[in-house]
């Protein structure tokens, strides 16, 4: 029976030290990702605003890499967790092995299809020769250099999905340390390095991900006994891709979608001017900072949330829910007063123009004005996947970015005023907050309240 107790944890714990003891070490680690983000903008800005515009409209390909991994880790994780649940040692082993396999062959068409498209996606967009060139050189490398970052998240998913969550928070950070060590370093020539400009900045994040796999690789086989790979005599297992990719694929489109909706509002900002596309890649980076917490937050309330849903616990699970929404809502609050009282020291720190200023204060001010509403959308929203009911979470993300935003950043921009685009941001999450109260209320009344039963044993009942 003693040891069950960790696995317990969820159930007897009291709500408010678990859900932070489960969130804080995450929170952590994303801030420190959104950290590395941020310094490698600020030191390429130094170069230039095109040169900042360029790097900003890689976005979209750096996002589907980052999905296509994430995704491939999150159905491996799912599966394999399950095959050590349920002490099938060999299928998770081969769970772990075709996870690898799957992660090489996305990496490969990546590193080839993303450096020939490379020229033609940013032409789509811009017929800046400057942006071009910059944008193409600063791709080509990430692309080229992308087995780092794909070797990495499995990695990271191999740990986590054995629980070592600790192990990832190294790897991250260490990479993410070198990243900011060699940013300078790269970009300006110092040393005996060559000057290499936006070159520099993508070798630098190119560098810093590889750093991470290999430490990651190296963990996985000191200090995870529970999965030993083995690929020398390995064949692809159609069963085990299936079920990997049924549990994948809704994060995969899920976290592709913010790469649609950048170019989109790519396109439409630079109808204007490419300083209205550079003041979106600054406040895609400093958003981050804001947004991270709330990000690890969520990946902490998930588990609790679908261990009572499990349980049959309605007390833990809506106070869970209650405790992360306040959470959240205050963290943005922050966010949104910073934003509304120093949007000129924050652009400032990228090196801003009189015109990026103009047209970056208004757009921060109006933007963070849906920061609160954003950190409510985002726990309902998680807490429909702890449900069973990712269809609803991926709907409110389509319908948010690609049936709202867009179209209305599209509509305000024929009014001629770039500063009314950025309201279709607030427009957006409104209709996001309509969107996820409707869900909930509906998963409330036919998956939660049903809870109070009276059938429920009386330990079901019990609040430790």
């Amino acid at each position: 029976m003693s040891e069950r107790i960790p696995e317990n944890k969820m159930g007897v714990m009291p709500v408010n030290k678990l859900l932070l003891s489960m969130s804080v070490p995450m929170m952590l680690s994303m801030l420190i990702q959104a950290l590395y983000n941020v310094v490698d903008s600020v030191f390429v800005a130094q170069i230039s605003e095109r040169a900042l515009t360029a790097v900003g409209m890689a976005f979209p390909i750096q996002n589907i890499m980052i999905a296509l991994a994430v995704g491939t880790g999150v159905g491996v994780n799912a599966l394999l967790s399950k095959s050590l649940g349920e002490k099938d040692f060999e299928r998770a082993n081969k769970t772990a092995d075709n996870g690898v396999f799957l992660t090489a062959v996305s990496c490969v068409v990546f590193m080839v299809v993303g450096t020939l498209l490379a020229r033609p996606f940013y032409l789509a967009q811009t017929d800046i020769p400057e942006i071009v060139e910059y944008g193409v050189d600063y791709m080509v490398v990430c692309c080229i250099g992308s087995f780092g970052i794909f070797i990495e998240i499995i990695f990271e998913r191999l740990l986590q999905s054995t629980g070592r969550t600790f192990y990832t928070m190294i790897t991250q950070g260490v990479g993410a340390i070198f990243n900011i060590v060699f940013d300078p370093i790269l970009i300006f020539g110092l040393g005996p390095f060559p000057k290499m400009g936006v070159t520099g900045a993508a070798l630098a994040t190119v560098l810093g991900q590889i750093v991470a796999a290999i430490l990651a690789v190296l963990l996985n086989h000191f200090k995870n006994p529970e999965i030993k790979l083995s690929l020398r005599h390995f064949r692809p297992d159609g069963w085990i891709i299936r079920k990997i990719y049924a549990v994948g694929l809704p994060s995969i489109i899920m976290n592709s979608i913010s790469s649609l909706m950048i170019f989109g509002m790519n396109k439409i900002l630079l109808g204007f001017t490419d300083t209205a596309a550079a003041v979106l890649t600054v406040y895609g980076k400093v958003q981050s900072f804001v947004f991270m917490p709330i990000f690890g937050l969520n990946n902490g309330m998930v588990p609790i949330i679908a261990y009572n849903y499990g349980a049959r616990r309605k007390d833990r699970l809506m106070k869970t829910v209650k405790l992360s929404m306040v959470y959240a809502v205050a963290i943005m609050a922050v966010g949104l007063i910073i934003m509304q009282l120093i949007p000129d020291k924050i652009l400032l720190i990228f090196n801003a123009s009189d015109d990026m200023l103009r047209i970056g204060i208004p757009a921060m001010r109006i933007i963070s004005i849906c920061f609160p509403l954003a950190g409510y959308n985002i726990i309902t929203s998680s807490t429909f996947q702890a449900l069973g009911r990712g269809i609803q979470s991926m709907l409110v993300s389509i319908i948010r970015q690609l049936v709202v935003l867009l179209p209305a950043a599209w509509l305000l921009a024929k009014l001629g005023e770039v500063t009314l685009v950025w309201w279709a941001y607030p427009i957006a999450e409104l209709s996001s907050l309509l969107l996820c109260t409707l869900f909930f209320l509906g998963a409330y009344r036919t998956i939660i309240k049903p809870m109070d039963h009276p059938g429920l044993k009386e330990a079901e009942l019990n609040n430790p």
